[in-house]
């Protein structure tokens, strides 16, 4: 046991610095690990305290038959000198010892060992992040409050369904964060369960207190009326039910009067004005944005913006780039995924040996995953990126050197001045939304530190398969790149004129199932000067 908890203290040493664990599905996985010790430890402690309390159960028997016969006739059974001394060693000193056994603490082996580890379990930030990534997905990817909780979704190989209490809790932090339009559906689907038999120690009074107020919030007095009713008929005397019930009442008489007089004045000016019901199912502003709605759309394989005519004009091809002497014996599979902007994706680039030595490289440094704010420059977390980075340099391993002739050779640019090969780890949820890669004309001062010009362009390896979701999506052309492990896309994202090219804006899609891994390689402009020359017109 000792051995196991030194061990079990260097390995959640290592633990120690990684935080934001909601973030990176990768080290997620440690956490599994470190569960598993705890159970182990926990079971310890059972069989522990049932040994102890077989002890107790023996010695209790062995004596509920002793004195049973002694009491029947004390006097012949104390008449015996051996019946004599064996009480008065019982209860001077038997006794004693069997107190000491009651008495004894089985529990510190599992108490320290639990002790230890709690300071690197996940914190509130992590509970709360995975769920709104669940919440996210949802959204994205028009996923009914039931589907989820049933563990009915695409690709999933280990269901698990939620509880009741699993959806309260998921209601409660929507609530928290004033999103009560998530908040009616997972408190409606705690409800729905409890109807449905399950049992919890959650009420269903509780969880209508919450879902009355939300839908009230979406306008829907009458509905949020009708439910404090249902309420009260279970409580009678619930404070609020019966507070909020009257402030219904009123402001549903309230709305009527307005909308009567809203009528007459109307029919007085010889017009019919049509009132409309307020939308019951208010979204957050974001998820309105026209950019938005065609991001999610491509996430889920809807809206790509291919014709038959260009999808025709896209070709597969054995790629040497121009006999490039380690490609002349063996050229790579290139197909092309787009036309405008030009994507292309390389087939079978990078092993699984490879992929293995960059994982074991990165992991240990994989860190919440920062964006550089367009106005101070700092790199800065965002709450639309959610993965988690590390940076290899080319010294570090062959792997890593090689990858990056590799890609010096495919494409004809300059590695020497291309940013280290950064490696992602997306979390529960992950995504990235859209953004530019290279630094546009508002932001002179993006990659000034760097010294090496604006990023020219974007090669991503695929580094695993994702069950569902984890698409590489360009909201403005219409485009869906799927992950495929052990493969790559390529793209410009400035034109031969150094100007950028704005179609090139680009997002990761949500992961709804599975492990999404990728590496990246951002290749500047200083070095490619011969490589490839200015074009004359911007947009060449």
């Amino acid at each position: 046991m000792a051995l196991c908890l030194v061990v079990l203290g260097l390995f959640l040493q290592s633990l120690h610095a990684h935080v934001d664990f909601f973030t990176s599905i990768g080290q997620m996985t440690d956490l599994l690990y470190t569960e598993k010790d705890l159970v182990i430890s926990l079971k310890d402690y059972i069989r522990a305290e049932e040994n102890k309390l077989q002890q107790v159960k023996q010695w209790a028997e062995k004596l509920d038959s002793l004195t049973s016969t002694a009491v029947q006739d004390p006097e012949g059974f104390l008449g015996h000198p051996v019946n004599a001394f064996k009480l008065m060693k019982r209860l001077n000193s038997e006794w004693a010892d069997l107190e000491s056994l009651v008495l004894k603490d089985t529990t510190d082996g599992f108490i320290s060992n639990l002790t230890v580890q709690r300071q690197y379990f996940p914190t509130d930030e992590d509970q709360t992040g995975a769920a709104k990534a669940l919440l996210r997905l949802q959204d994205t990817y028009q996923l009914s409050s039931n589907a989820i909780s049933v563990g009915d979704l695409p690709g999933v190989v280990h269901k698990s369904p939620m509880t009741v209490e699993d959806c309260f809790e998921l209601g409660k932090i929507a609530y928290s964060d004033v999103d009560y339009y998530h908040t009616e559906l997972w408190m409606a689907q705690a409800l729905k369960q409890l109807d449905e038999g399950e049992e919890s120690p959650i009420d269903k009074v509780t969880i209508m207190d919450y879902l009355s107020y939300a839908i009230y919030q979406q306008g829907e007095i009458d509905r949020a009326l009708e439910l404090t009713k249902r309420m009260l008929k279970l409580d009678p005397t619930h404070q609020r039910a019966n507070g909020n019930l009257k402030y219904f009442e009123f402001q549903l008489e309230k709305l009527r009067k307005a909308e009567e007089e809203e009528g007459k004045k109307a029919q007085e000016e010889g017009k019919t004005k049509h009132v409309d019901k307020r939308d019951v199912q208010m979204k957050r502003s974001k998820d309105l944005l026209p950019e938005r709605k065609r991001y999610e759309q491509l996430c889920r394989g809807e809206g790509v913006k291919m014709t038959p005519r260009r999808w025709s004009r896209l070709f597969c091809r054995y790629q040497d780039n121009g006999r490039t002497p380690s490609l002349v014996l063996a050229p790579v599979k290139e197909e092309d995924e787009w036309d405008r902007p030009h994507i292309v994706r390389y087939h079978n680039i990078i092993s699984d040996y490879e992929i293995s030595k960059v994982k074991e490289l990165a992991k240990p440094r994989l860190r919440r995953a920062t964006i550089s704010n367009p106005i101070t420059g700092v790199l800065e977390t965002a709450p639309y990126r959610i993965s988690k980075s590390a940076w290899l340099t080319a010294d570090e391993h062959p792997v890593i050197e090689r990858i990056n002739q590799r890609i010096e050779d495919l494409t004809g640019l300059e590695m020497d001045t291309a940013e280290e090969l950064q490696v992602a780890n997306y979390g529960v949820g992950g995504q990235y939304e859209p953004h530019f890669d290279f630094g546009r004309k508002d932001e002179p001062d993006a990659f000034k530190e760097l010294g090496t010009g604006n990023r020219i362009a974007t090669w991503l390896f695929y580094m695993s398969d994702v069950s569902a979701g984890g698409a590489t999506v360009f909201p403005d052309v219409g485009a869906a790149v799927w992950p495929k492990k052990g493969t790559a896309v390529f793209w410009y994202n400035l034109f031969a004129s150094g100007e950028g090219d704005y179609s090139t804006r680009h997002a990761a899609c949500p992961v709804l199932v599975g492990n999404k891994w990728v590496s990246n390689k951002w290749i500047h402009e200083r070095g490619q000067e011969f490589r490839r020359p200015c074009g004359l017109s911007e947009t060449e």
